[in-house]
């Protein structure tokens, strides 16, 4: 019994040496596909705690945070397809309610980024923020880098859009 108790402390201080070496380097990458912060927290936890569930199989494993990526992609499109399919409204507004943000480029690629559909923002967040190649982004998603470099296409072509008009820049 003794050796079980050890080993499982042992199991357990490696998860939380992990998680708090993780949680630094994959909020803002959580922030980024999310758009929030409250979100990004709570989809960063979420992800963590399912990987507390299979911590002795993935302690194994060479990349954890190729792992947790993966599970932050996965988590956050499944929260998306959730609330997609709850919030559905009969009525669209005619205009977007007006933002109390302050007007400055970082805030205006933020809304942005949240503007661009689930896979597409995936597909930005990690080649450019993550700095993942192509293949490693296809290997994330579950996709052909052909889809990769399309999506990716699509993003930035709606963000270079997006980006000119004057209610995501600021400029009256």
């Amino acid at each position: 019994m003794t050796d079980q108790k050890t080993r499982l402390s042992t199991a357990d201080a490696s998860y939380v040496a992990f998680v708090e070496e993780a949680w630094r380097r994959h909020i803002r990458l959580a922030m980024l596909l999310a758009g929030d912060r409250w979100r990004a927290e709570e989809l960063l936890q979420d992800s963590l705690v399912r990987m507390y569930e299979r911590w002795r199989r993935l302690s194994r494993s060479d990349d954890l945070h190729a792992y947790l990526r993966r599970a932050l992609v996965n988590n956050h499109t499944s929260f998306w397809r959730r609330r997609r399919r709850e919030s559905l409204v009969a009525e669209v507004p005619d205009r977007a309610a007006p933002s109390t943000e302050p007007d400055h480029d970082a805030v205006a690629l933020r809304r942005a980024l949240r503007a661009l559909p689930p896979r597409q923002r995936a597909v930005v967040v990690l080649r450019h923020y993550e700095d993942l190649p192509e293949r490693e982004v296809a290997r994330v998603l579950g996709c052909t880098v052909g889809t990769v470099k399309s999506q990716h296409s699509k993003a930035l072509g709606k963000l270079r859009h997006l980006l000119q008009q004057p209610s995501y820049t600021g400029i009256r």
